[in-house]
């Protein structure tokens, strides 16, 4: 019988460490190049990868820009985003080169909601910094009048961004008693409304004004950069908590600093920053502010998941269908 040859597999380049299970599988089912080492690519790192790869598997910390686009060769087919934000990829030199993208939608929501809940319990109860008090060595013992927080049953939470994750952090913040405020760009249906008791504000602006904590969960695009700017975060009651678990461009941070260093506002929780992972020291030297790094998705079962998307949107595209998670011809 003659020898059939089989189909050549096409080169995918990681460019950071993957969960084992993940990894295992793409050596199994593809030409694989991984980053043993998982340091972050430099831009002639990059360059080198997107000359050889089929396919290229980036993560956040990976800017795919127009100049290392512009190393691709014609094999690249299909960027599969380890990831569901996109804003890191220049989505437009993608478009006018044929090469498709996907990500990893919603199989993050219920970890980023959690932590979401987390960094509000925390900024209102003053958890990090009593925590950096118990293991000063210089606690005192209990007080009745000392590190008072505040309660978050009865308060109003403005959610600005009702998608996946939004929802998610509406159902919990329900069931913790809170009262529920969003704004979005479409109103979402009657009976999600009504399943959280939730109020819509077609206004930003006016919701901002009338709420306690703000929690933030929007992706990074042109349009949502500075959402919050330094004219809304003024108009932010001086009780309120500004709660970000989205992407650290969509609040000025700077403007943010600058009130809670002035007590215009009562606090902070923040997972993102807008120059990560560079964080400002003025943000750093504040008791009133939760500082985490950038973790609000990292749990083993979520990475796991975000690995299983990634596997099948390559497989898909390359059994010559559109993969399910292609966002390329969506976001324009």
């Amino acid at each position: 019988m003659p020898h059939t040859q089989k189909p050549k597999k096409p080169v995918v380049v990681v460019t950071r460490k993957l969960p084992d299970i993940i990894e295992t599988r793409m050596m199994e089912l593809f030409d694989v190049k991984l980053n043993l080492e998982d340091k972050p690519m430099s831009v002639a790192e990059l360059k080198e990868a997107i000359a050889e790869a089929d396919v290229l598997v980036p993560t956040v910390t990976d800017v795919i820009n127009p100049a290392v686009l512009s190393a691709a060769g014609d094999n690249l087919r299909l960027i599969a985003n380890f990831g569901n934000g996109v804003d890191h990829i220049d989505l437009a030199t993608c478009r006018r080169k044929g090469i498709s993208v996907s990500n990893t939608p919603d199989v993050l929501s219920e970890d980023t909601a959690d932590m979401t809940l987390a960094m509000i319990l925390a900024t209102g109860r003053r958890l990090a910094e009593g925590e950096r008090v118990a293991r000063s060595g210089k606690w005192e013992g209990w007080s009745p009048t000392w590190m008072l927080g505040s309660r978050i049953n009865g308060k109003r939470l403005g959610i600005v961004g009702m998608g996946a994750i939004g929802q998610a952090v509406a159902h919990r913040a329900k069931a913790f008693g809170m009262s529920i405020h969003y704004h979005n760009r479409h109103r979402v249906t009657e009976e999600f409304e009504n399943g959280v008791d939730a109020t819509y504000w077609e206004s930003l602006d006016q919701m901002l004004a009338r709420v306690d904590i703000v929690s933030v969960h929007v992706p990074h695009t042109p349009a949502t950069y500075h959402l919050l700017s330094a004219r809304r975060l003024k108009l932010l009651q001086p009780h309120a908590y500004v709660i970000n678990a989205s992407r650290g461009q969509v609040v000025d941070e700077n403007a943010l600093t600058r009130m809670l260093v002035n007590g215009d506002i009562a606090g902070a929780g923040l997972d993102v920053f807008e120059n990560e992972p560079a964080i400002s020291p003025k943000l750093l030297n504040l008791d009133n502010v939760v500082l985490l790094p950038h973790m609000a998705s990292a749990t083993v079962e979520g990475r796991v998941d975000m690995g299983e998307r990634v596997l099948i949107n390559i497989q898909t595209f390359m059994d010559g269908h559109n993969p399910p998670d292609r966002v390329i011809e969506t976001m324009f």
